[in-house]
């Protein structure tokens, strides 16, 4: 199973978002082709309603610690209740890593 995959099938279990996307960013860095490192991820879940955003960012992080320990470098995340999600006009950008072609 990919690194993709199991990072939406442990945050679809433990937070049951009803928006959800994992996106491998691993070519915009300086890394071997087909690498799963870097992901970016947008999650809307009932979960985070009344948390700040360190709060949301801790329980993302909770659930993913297997994947950090096994070679997941760096994660974007991008935590939404679902009332701030309605709201939502567009996810920022990931930016360009310094290395990347």
């Amino acid at each position: 199973m990919s690194v993709e995959q199991l990072i939406t099938e442990k945050l679809i279990a433990a937070l049951s978002p009803s928006h959800l996307e994992v996106i491998n960013e691993s070519h915009n860095h300086h890394v071997p082709p087909n690498s799963e490192t870097h992901f970016k991820v947008i999650i809307t879940s009932a979960a985070f309603d009344g948390k700040r955003l360190i709060g949301r960012h801790r329980a993302v992080n909770d659930v993913l610690t297997d994947e950090f320990a096994n070679g997941l470098h760096a994660l974007s995340m991008h935590t939404y209740s679902p009332d701030e999600w309605a709201a939502q006009v567009a996810v920022p950008a990931s930016p360009k890593c310094a290395g990347s072609e």
